[in-house]
Formats: structure tokens, C-alpha cells, sequence
């Protein structure tokens, strides 16, 4: 064949092919996670080319600043009608901007800058070699126990990076809740579960451990990960598309123009029931679910406290917000099959979570057990199937989130010479060592119990009410059990706190600077708004409560 005939042949099949059209983003709508990002790349600036000095301040003040403005993006997309009148699909069919969405963005930004605070404490551990120190390891680099890891401590250095890896952390976040297709879906779990496998594994105190737990999460992580990928395989074998909407339309069987070459894959059941099944399952291992909860005692344990508490707040609120929207957006077709399902998974979450605490002697593995009976209640709400589910969901995962964080904040403080004490025994009479440590604790204590008063009973109380209307009384039943097994060992913690003889050698209560006692107050301030005057905030998650689709 001659060199021109090969030339007109592909210039002839080249012909046809018309001008690619420029993607169309809007830019306005999605202003809260490309502050973030913004945010994030800068601090990587930061680590590069700001003295090793001045870094930890620049970067507080570029993460502190990239939070607050995300935020009032938030606020001022939902003022601008964007959660109720005005919600619709963005970045062509990428995002989802709706009240869901923005609900649970705003839940997550705030949590993340109560979280940073507790990052950037630097008054609790004694200084080492003249120079303030941080929860994080000097050099993440160095061999624990090895020379250089000595040589870092001795030359003051700090691990600043934990603050754009953080950043990065909340961009994930922010999309997953809000993704409208599979693959968004997927790129921000990768997006927000790279930096948090890092971040466990920088503990100052307790090196090995914490790197075991970062191996632990990251190993399950990926697995769940993996699961999660077939899944959305599956549904694109099954559906011939990635958008959630086009997928709801071929379960129900609404869909209208069928490509010829997908009439046969879209009514194999099969590839449906088995591609939504590890879907979920990938979103219940975030989520921290009986029988997906292993990672969550082990990796709570050994990250060091400040991101412990980061993440079981912010995780839990994206990972719910995305778990809603697949079973309401995409699935709203199966619900007679997912629902059987879900039931049982709420029932061993709420059990098992609640049972295996009161086993349990460090107070980071008590919390840990105590977030998986958690999930097992929103559950609860998340199987209503009916907006006031949805609504009572996002009430009580901004509720949660608070106590949580500052609960963990609260264990940074209670130290003995090898660094937190966690262990149960060494809580022995805190209260009449420092009261007012040991009352804001029994506060949280109260709050995850569920006890009048606080925003735990509040949400309990939005979620159970949804879930009997919704038709599953029984679960409910099991849920008010499950709250009466773990007020046991939280009622127990708070009797050791104030009705045992002190030990002498017993550990301190560090004074903490502004910073950790911030992120305690917003959290008993929080707790107790919450519980005391709920009505605005439960209409607030009422007028959010509706997903567009």
C-alpha cells in the first residue's frame, strides 16, 4: 500500500469526528472544595519554600483561613437557595448541589476546624530540648527509636505537613457526600482515605503501634476500596452509565432511548444485586459497621488522638452522606431488597458495638466500640426510607460529630510520663484530682449515652422517631437496648472518674492552650444548644433533608 493511499485512509476516517466541546463547570457551586484544594496545593508550597521555622504558623494560619472562607461558601450557597429551590446536578452531572449536600459540607468544615485545633496544640507534651512539640512525630521518615529520629527531636523539628495532608483529607470529604456519579464517588474515597492512612501513622508518643494501626487501616482500606471498584463495575456492566440518575431510571425500568448493545446486560438482576451489594459494603467499612468494623478499635487506638477524633467525626459524616444518597438517589428501586439487609446490619451494629465496649480497658478502644454503636443507630434512620429519615440523619451526624471531637480532645489531656494515659484504671479519680476536666468528660459521657439534655438524646430521639414511622419498630425496640447496654460502661467511666480514691502515682491533667480548650467548649456548647433549644437546627436538617435528582 502506497504511503498516500495509507494518508487519505486516515485522513478520510479522521473527517467525521466533530470539535470536542469544553467541559462546563460552575465554578460558583463548587467554590467550598476548590478552596480547599487551593488550600491544600499551597501548604505543599509551604513545606517547600517557608524556613523550616515560621512553617507550623503559616501553615495554621493558610488552613485556618481556607476553612473559614469554605464555609461561608457553604453558607452562602444554601442563602442563595441552592439546598432548597435552586438545587441541581453540576460540573456536567459530576456533583451533586442540593441540601444534603451542603448540610453535610457545612458539618464537615466546621468539624475539621475544631479538629485542626487539636492538631496544632502544642502545650501538652514537656518540651523537648527547649522547643514546643505536637502530637505528631518529629521526622515521619526516621526508623522509630533509630539516630535520626533522635536527631530530629533534638533539633526541635515538627511534622507541619499534617496540616495540608488534613486539607486534603476535607476536599475528599467535601465531595463524597455530594458526588452525583460512581467514579466522582470513588476518586474522592481514594482522595480523603490516602491522607488519613498517613496521618495515623505520625504519632509522636507510641511510634510502632501507630504505624501498625496506618498499616492495619491501610491494608483493610484497600480491600474495602477494591470491593467498593467491582461494585461500580458491576453497575456499569449492568446500566451502560456511571450517573446515579441514569442508573435509578434502569432500575426502575424508566429508562427511554436503550442502546441496542446493553438490551441484554440490563436485565441481568444479577449484576445489579451483586454490583449494589459491594458497593455499600465498601461505604459500611467507612462508615464502621458490624461486620466491616475491624479496622476501627485498632486504628482508633494507635493514631494519635487528634486525628482519632478528626476522623471518626468527619468520616462518619461523609461516609453516611454518600451511603444515603446511593440507597435513595440510585437505589431507591431495590429498597425491598437492601432494606432486609440493612436492617440486620443495623441490629449487629447496634449490639455488637454496644456489648464488646463493656469489655473493653483503654478509654480509645471504649470510644472506638462506642462509634460503632453509633452507626448502627443512624442506621436506623438512614432505613426509614422517608425524609424525615434523611432529615434526622444529618441532625445527628453534626451532633455526633462535635461530641466527638471533643471527647478525644478532652483524652489529650489526661497524661502520665510515657504521654496519654488511656488506660481505664489510671481515669481512677480524676474527678477529685481536676473537676472540671473529669465534668466537661461526663458531659460527652452523657451526651453518647443519649441522656436528656444533650444533643445525644436529641438525635436519638429524631432518628428512632423516623425509623418507627417509617415501619421499623422493631429496630427501634433493639436500638432503645442497645443505648441502655452502652449507658452502662459510659455511666461506669463516670462513677471511676468520681467516686474512686485517687492513686498517687496517677497521672496529671495538662493545662492546654487556647487552642484544645476552643475545640472542648465548641463541643459541651454544642452538646448542650443542641440538646436544650434543638428546634432550630432540627428544621435546618428538615429543610435539607431532600436529595435532588
Amino acid at each position: 500500500m502506497s504511503a498516500t493511499a495509507v494518508h487519505s485512509l486516515w485522513t478520510t476516517a479522521a473527517e467525521p469526528i466533530s470539535k470536542i466541546d469544553a467541559p462546563k463547570i460552575e465554578y460558583g457551586q463548587l467554590a467550598p472544595t476548590l478552596i480547599i484544594v487551593g488550600a491544600a496545593i499551597l501548604g505543599i508550597l509551604v513545606e517547600a519554600f517557608v524556613p523550616r521555622k515560621s512553617r507550623y504558623y503559616v501553615q495554621m494560619f493558610v488552613s485556618v483561613v481556607a476553612i473559614a472562607a469554605a464555609f461561608a461558601a457553604v453558607v452562602a450557597l444554601a442563602a442563595d437557595g441552592y439546598g432548597t429551590t435552586k438545587a441541581h446536578i453540576a460540573a456536567m452531572g459530576a456533583i451533586a448541589v442540593d441540601g444534603p449536600a451542603l448540610f453535610l459540607q457545612g458539618t464537615i468544615l466546621l468539624a475539621a476546624l475544631v479538629g485542626l485545633f487539636t492538631f496544632a496544640e502544642r502545650r501538652l507534651d514537656p518540651e523537648a530540648h527547649g522547643n514546643r512539640v505536637d502530637s505528631f512525630a518529629a521526622q515521619a521518615a526516621s526508623v522509630p527509636g533509630s539516630d535520626s529520629e533522635k536527631a530530629a527531636v533534638k533539633a526541635g523539628f515538627t511534622t507541619t505537613e499534617v496540616f495540608p495532608l488534613l486539607l486534603f483529607a476535607v476536599a475528599g470529604m467535601l465531595i463524597f457526600p455530594a458526588a452525583n456519579d460512581l467514579l466522582t464517588l470513588f476518586v474522592a474515597l481514594e482522595v480523603f482515605s490516602l491522607p488519613l492512612y498517613l496521618l495515623c501513622a505520625l504519632a509522636r508518643r507510641k511510634r510502632m503501634m501507630s504505624q501498625e494501626a496506618a498499616v492495619k487501616y491501610f491494608l483493610l482500606g484497600a480491600f474495602a476500596s477494591a470491593f467498593t471498584l467491582f461494585g461500580i463495575a458491576l453497575l456499569y456492566g449492568y446500566a451502560g452509565s456511571m450517573s446515579y440518575a441514569t442508573i435509578a431510571q434502569v432500575v426502575d425500568g424508566t429508562v427511554q432511548d436503550v442502546n441496542p448493545a446493553l438490551a441484554g446486560t440490563m436485565g441481568n438482576d444479577a449484576l445489579l444485586l451483586i454490583g449494589a451489594a459491594l458497593l455499600v459494603m465498601g461505604l459500611l467499612f467507612k462508615v464502621g459497621a458490624v461486620p466491616f468494623h475491624m479496622w476501627t478499635p485498632d486504628v482508633y487506638q494507635g493514631a494519635p488522638t487528634p486525628v482519632t477524633g478528626f476522623m471518626a467525626a468527619a468520616t462518619k459524616v461523609a461516609a453516611f452522606g454518600a451511603l444515603l444518597r446511593v440507597l435513595y438517589v440510585v437505589l431507591p428501586g431495590l429498597r425491598w431488597d437492601w432494606r432486609p439487609v440493612m436492617w440486620a446490619v443495623a441490629i449487629i451494629t447496634m449490639l455488637g458495638g454496644a456489648i464488646v465496649a463493656i469489655t473493653q480497658t483503654d478509654i480509645k478502644r471504649l470510644l472506638a466500640y462506642s462509634s460503632i454503636a453509633h452507626a448502627g443507630f443512624i442506621l436506623a434512620g438512614v432505613i426509614a426510607t422517608t425524609p424525615d429519615g434523611v432529615s434526622s440523619v444529618l441532625f445527628y451526624l453534626a451532633a455526633y460529630s462535635f461530641v466527638t471531637i471533643g471527647a478525644f480532645a478532652v483524652v489529650t489531656l489526661v497524661r502520665d510520663a510515657g504521654g496519654e494515659a488511656t488506660h481505664l484504671s489510671k481515669w481512677a479519680g480524676l474527678g477529685r484530682r481536676s473537676p472540671l476536666v473529669a465534668a466537661v468528660f461526663a458531659v460527652f459521657l452523657l451526651a453518647f449515652a443519649g441522656i436528656p439534655l444533650t444533643s445525644g438524646f436529641t438525635g436519638k430521639f429524631a432518628v428512632f422517631k423516623a425509623a418507627a414511622e417509617g415501619g421499623a419498630a422493631p429496630l427501634v425496640v433493639v436500638g432503645v437496648i442497645s443505648s441502655a447496654i452502652a449507658a452502662f460502661f459510659y455511666i461506669r467511666v463516670i462513677v471511676l472518674m468520681f467516686f474512686s480514691e485517687p492513686r498517687p502515682e496517677g497521672p496529671t491533667v495538662a493545662v492546654p492552650s487556647p487552642l484544645t480548650m476552643t475545640a472542648i467548649g465548641v463541643g459541651v456548647a454544642v452538646t448542650l444548644v443542641l440538646g436544650v433549644a434543638p428546634q432550630y437546627f432540627l428544621d435546618l436538617a428538615g429543610q435539607a433533608g431532600v436529595f435532588v435528582r
